[in-house]
């Protein structure tokens, strides 16, 4: 769906962070983009709300306001992350992210605390030949409302990581 489907095999691997959350809830996405996970990285290393933003394809991004678009450049800046280091994310006001492994270029792990709801998202780069393979995946726990969760929940990080993978492609060929 969308382009951006685990496979079974993807799902059922053990990732870096799975530890971090007792998860009610794992969602897990994954998607090819050109270029080997060194060509990569630095894209996925500068997400983040008052960061790079959030990639969405320039079909998009033109119903976004000009100050709100995702960078469609490198940014130095943005690319010495370390365990501890916080991130801004667009999941409220006061909402971020905590860089808890980080393995260039291969592996980013967040945690957040939403509430009670603990969160872990995954972010695992392999090379597939000349291309990558990116894998992302979302735990949470506990979940009060788990049904809502996997299925609005599901639908929000589909689309999330649908418009990413869209606007990552985009920025690679660039």
């Amino acid at each position: 769906m969308l382009g951006v489907d685990a496979t079974a095999e993807e799902t059922a691997a053990t990732r870096p962070g799975d530890a971090l959350v007792r998860a009610d809830v794992v969602m897990d996405r994954a998607f090819t983009v050109p270029g080997a996970p060194e060509l990569v990285w630095p894209w996925l290393q500068q997400l983040g709300k008052r960061r790079a933003g959030w990639y969405l394809p320039r079909s998009v991004e033109r119903f976004v306001p000009r100050g709100r678009r995702a960078a469609r450049h490198l940014d130095d800046r943005w690319q010495h992350l370390v365990v501890g280091d916080v991130i801004p994310d667009y999941g409220g006001r006061d909402e971020t992210f905590t860089v808890a492994v980080i393995e260039s270029p291969h592996t980013l792990v967040y945690t957040s605390l939403r509430g009670h709801t603990h969160v872990s998202w995954s972010i695992t780069l392999t090379a597939t030949g000349p291309d990558t393979r990116v894998h992302l995946r979302l735990r949470l726990g506990p979940v009060k409302h788990r049904r809502l969760a996997e299925t609005l929940g599901g639908l929000f990080d589909l689309l999330t990581i649908a418009g990413m993978a869209a606007g990552l492609r985009e920025r690679l060929a660039e």
